[in-house]
């Protein structure tokens, strides 16, 4: 591999330093032997998102610490010091989503930040309302009250208050509108030059990035992958889009051509990326597929995020960076919810949480646009959807709840230290809340007040672990019901904090945990699971779901979430249901975990022979003449015919083609459930023969992707023994316990 290379912008003696920077998020190589100089002037640094721009601008001004490497500012070593003695030394630092003091007025914020500055410097208060003159027009109001631009004006001033000689930016333009981006890069383009001030900023906007530096860094997999001249790279496309995934907007698109770059000495490796749903016509050698990205750690098969498959459409985009799950988990809870409407009864758990000396965050996810004094503000949510705050702020009620609800998913992804969620609503506050909590990991706790909690409440919990507590009275007022179940729900998410472990006893248990794997069971197929459990319990922790719809989605959320080293999906009767019309489908998403992380999976098709049912009278007429038996008095099952089971296998097997891990699909002749054994009510071979064929014809074999025929009923001994060689043959990953 090429050595890394070092960015100098030609000047004597440099301002920042950055030699052989190794930082770790865990066991996380986030940065990998970053170097690089500024000597004078403006350096932008570029990348796809998740590269490490961010934990680079973070570990320059002391907010993480690297493992190794040096940063010097003129020739001082800082690697080591505390971040209020960096701004000291002279470095100013604009965050990513500007970080504001919501609750305190612009002018406090600039007389606050204007004691940490050195004495009898350029920039002063004064200063800084002549050169933002809408800031001094804005000097009373909050900093959750100001517009995008006018926050980013605000983040950058407290910076330059501090007098810095070096200013690092991350993502100044981010999330403004077009006439306030050309506003930052005029006044990055003043500063350098008329002031003594460097600039590394680390910008998406190739545009403010190429017209504000003359060299532009860029970084790949936690590396500077080259420096190059802004104006190449500006006129660069296809660079562009091979290394940023970027063009410029507004142009015709140019037919693509076959990706047959050469590789050179220092470039990464390069794909085309076909998004998920693309036809097979779409797609030319060599391509990866958008549904596993590479990463920088290089993780056989970790996933991109863990999605919410109920609610968000297969396509859907997914981040390459995943927090660990040691970093997301904290002690502190988030209090979320609409604080324009409920902010009495929030506020209440939250002082209910303090009071047992749990810390607590506010989070306002207010689509109104009032004000707002909550630790985090909806502006600052709003700020995380793909459309911007604008999005989210439309004047239409429900497409502004659908919003802020994508808002907070993203929000919430990001944050670590989490140690529990709570919210209290109705329906509207329960759909903005839960769209988070499903977003986080299995294991942090999740609490919801909700009005509707006494009913269907699928849509909100999907495959999370959320509490859902019924508020009997309608959450609005305190009054002697309310206050005794806000402060029940308060009290239960402080035992949960305070009995997450501690990460030394989370590492030592997971040192000691077998590693799991999911298994799909029925009743009908119980048998055969409890023996390949049986089986395997020595070297797995076998986790069987229950295949009620519900049971596959949560199973395929652990497997996304990074905590199943394979799949036993033995029962895949969902699918069944969810094509010919019963009451426990699978979704549009069935087998998508598999598909995006790559785990070793065995498959099989049992109960694929039945459709389920409530009670008899509630079938739909149209299949009242059909073979059916009656389970109990609540479930009715009907048999699967020819035509149906060819098309479950059509569909099935189309999915299993996308799945680039190691497969094995074990088809049992004699049966896919007890009740379709010979003399049985379902036995049928000529329908089990027509699902077997179409999946024989639909998948593409490989030596990775195989299908097994097996002569014995799914619950026999000898479809049992196939199904664990075939499993053990995929060679999952067994940990040495100690």
């Amino acid at each position: 591999m090429a050595s890394t290379p070092s960015v100098r912008v030609s000047a004597s003696k440099p301002i920042l330093q950055v030699q052989d920077l190794q930082v770790y998020y865990g066991e996380s190589h986030a940065l990998q032997g970053v170097s690089l100089t500024l000597d004078r002037g403006v350096l932008s640094v570029v990348g796809r998102n998740g590269m490490g721009k961010t934990t680079l601008c973070n570990t320059i001004v002391g907010l993480m610490r690297a493992r190794s490497g040096a940063i010097r500012l003129d020739g001082r070593d800082i690697s080591h010091a505390e971040p209020y003695a960096i701004v000291r030394a002279g470095v100013g630092f604009v965050p990513q989503g500007r970080r504001l003091w919501p609750s305190l007025s612009v002018d406090e914020t600039l007389r606050l930040s204007e004691r940490v500055g050195a004495a009898g410097q350029s920039w002063t208060v004064e200063r800084v309302y002549s050169t933002f003159p809408r800031l001094a027009e804005r000097r009373n109001n909050g900093g959750g009250q100001l517009s995008g631009g006018e926050q980013q004006m605000l983040a950058i001033s407290r910076a330059l208050l501090s007098n810095p000689r070096l200013l690092v930016m991350d993502e100044p333009t981010e999330g403004l509108a077009p006439l306030i981006v050309t506003q930052v890069r005029d006044l990055l383009l003043r500063l350098s030059s008329e002031e003594d001030l460097s600039v590394l900023v680390v910008e998406q906007n190739i545009g403010v990035a190429t017209s504000v530096s003359d060299s532009v860094a860029i970084m790949v997999n936690g590396r500077i992958n080259r420096i190059m001249d802004a104006s190449e790279l500006a006129r660069d496309r296809e660079l562009q889009q091979r290394l940023l995934g970027v063009g410029r907007h507004g142009e015709a698109a140019e037919p693509e051509a076959a990706p047959t770059l050469d590789r050179v000495d220092g470039d990464p490796k390069v794909y085309r990326v076909s998004r998920i749903g693309a036809t097979a016509g779409d797609d030319a050698e060599p391509v990866y597929r958008a549904d596993r990205l590479p990463n920088r750690w290089g993780l056989r098969g970790a996933p991109a995020r863990s999605p919410d498959a109920a609610t968000r459409p297969e396509a859907d985009e997914r981040a390459v960076f995943t927090i660990p799950f040691a970093e997301r988990v904290g002690r502190t809870a988030l209090v979320v919810g609409t604080f324009d409407t409920k902010g009495a009864e929030l506020r209440f758990i939250r002082d209910r949480l303090r009071a047992l000396k749990i810390a607590a965050r506010t989070v306002d996810l207010s689509t109104s646009g009032a004000i707002s004094r909550a630790d985090v503000t909806p502006l600052q949510v709003a700020a995380m959807h793909p459309g911007g705050s604008g999005a989210v702020f439309s004047g239409d009620r429900g497409a502004s709840v659908t919003a802020m609800a994508e808002a907070f998913g993203r929000w919430v992804e990001r944050e670590r230290g989490i140690g529990g969620v709570i919210s209290a609503g109705g329906s509207g506050g329960t759909t903005l809340a839960t769209a988070g909590m499903r977003r986080l990991p299995l294991g942090i706790p999740k609490i919801m007040i909700s009005t509707i909690a006494s009913g269907d409440v699928g849509r909100y919990v999907g495959s999370a672990d959320i509490l859902m507590l019924h508020s009997v009275a309608d959450v609005q007022g305190l009054n002697v019901i309310t206050e005794q179940i806000l402060g029940n729900a308060a009290h239960a998410l402080a035992g949960m904090i305070c009995g997450l472990p501690t990460p030394d006893a989370r590492e030592a248990r997971r040192r000691l945990a077998r590693p799991a794997i999911g298994i799909t069971m029925f009743g009908v197929t119980t048998p055969a699971v409890q023996a390949i459990a049986k089986r395997l319990e020595g070297d797995f922790d076998c986790l069987v779901f229950h295949a009620t719809g519900t049971g596959g989605r949560s199973m395929e959320s652990l497997g996304d979430s990074g905590l199943l080293a394979g799949f036993i999906d033995l029962t895949t009767t969902e699918v069944a249901d969810m094509l010919v019309g019963g009451v426990f489908p699978a979704d549009a998403d069935r087998f998508g975990a598999p598909i995006r992380t790559g785990l070793p999976y065995v498959g099989s098709v049992g109960a694929m022979d039945m459709v389920n049912f409530g009670p008899r009278e509630s079938m739909p007429e149209k299949f009242r003449g059909r073979r059916l038996v009656v389970h109990n008095p609540n479930v009715t099952l009907m048999r699967t015919t020819r035509d149906e089971n060819r098309a479950i296998g059509e569909w099935m097997g189309a999915r299993i083609n996308r799945m680039d891990g190691p497969v094995r699909l074990i088809l049992p002749l004699g049966g896919v459930s007890m009740l379709d054994a010979p003399g049985k009510p379902f036995h049928d071979p000529e329908a089990d023969n027509a699902l077997f064929e179409a999946l024989e014809q639909t998948i593409r074999q490989t030596a990775r992707r195989k299908i097994e025929r097996v002569d014995a009923n799914i619950n026999d001994e000898k479809f049992v023994a196939a199904v664990v060689d075939a499993f053990s043959s995929l060679g999952p990953r067994r940990e040495r316990r100690a």
